[in-house]
C-alpha cells in the first residue's frame, strides 16, 4: 500500500470511483447522495497536487482531495490554520479497509508540514454510521447545521444538514 498524488492518467478512474460512491450512497444514505462533480474542478486540483490516492497492487483503491481554504462550509473558522479533506471514495474492491482511518495518519503529517492546526471534513446528512466511522478514525463530532449560504457549492449541499468533523493537532503535540 502507498498513498501519492494522483495525475491527469488517474482522471477516469477518480470519476469511476466518485461514480461507485454514489452508487453506494444511494443504498446506504438514500437521504443524501454526491452530484456529478466538475472535470475542471477536479483538474485543477490534480494542477495543484491536491488529489491522492490510495494505491495498493497498482490499483487505485481510494482517492481523496485536500484543500487549504473552505469558506462556503466551515464560515468563519475557516480563518483557521486548516487542511480540508474532500471526497473521499473507495474503490468497492477494497472497502472494509478503514481508509479514513490511513487517511488521517497520512493527513496529520500533511497538516504538518503545511503549518496546520487542524484536520477538517464534512459530510451532508444526519449519517449516525458515518459519524461514528469519523469518530473511531480521530475526528471530533462538532455538530450539524445548515449552510448560511450554500450557492457555488455542489447541489447535496443544498438545504442539507452538514456535519462537522474537526481533529485539533496541537492538542496531540
Amino acid at each position: 500500500m502507498k498513498i501519492e498524488s494522483s495525475t491527469r492518467n488517474d482522471l477516469e478512474e477518480i470519476f469511476r470511483l466518485y461514480k461507485e460512491a454514489t452508487k453506494y450512497q444511494k443504498i446506504k444514505f438514500p437521504e443524501n447522495q454526491w452530484p456529478e462533480f466538475s472535470r475542471n474542478l477536479v483538474v485543477k486540483e490534480l494542477e495543484e497536487n491536491r488529489q491522492f490516492k490510495i494505491v495498493i497492487d497498482d490499483q487505485l483503491a481510494c482517492v481523496w482531495a485536500v484543500t487549504f481554504s473552505d469558506a462556503e462550509i466551515w464560515e468563519e473558522k475557516n480563518s483557521d490554520p486548516a487542511i480540508y479533506l474532500h471526497r473521499i471514495a473507495t474503490n468497492p474492491h477494497f472497502r472494509g479497509q478503514n481508509f479514513v482511518a490511513i487517511i488521517v495518519g497520512w493527513a496529520r503529517e500533511f497538516a504538518r508540514q503545511h503549518n496546520k492546526d487542524f484536520i477538517r471534513c464534512d459530510t451532508c446528512g444526519h449519517n449516525r454510521k458515518l459519524i461514528s466511522h469519523y469518530g473511531k478514525a480521530g475526528f471530533d463530532f462538532l455538530g450539524i447545521k445548515k449552510l448560511k449560504d450554500p450557492k457555488g457549492l455542489p447541489a447535496h449541499y443544498v438545504d442539507a444538514e452538514v456535519c462537522f468533523f474537526e481533529i485539533a493537532l496541537e492538542k496531540e503535540e
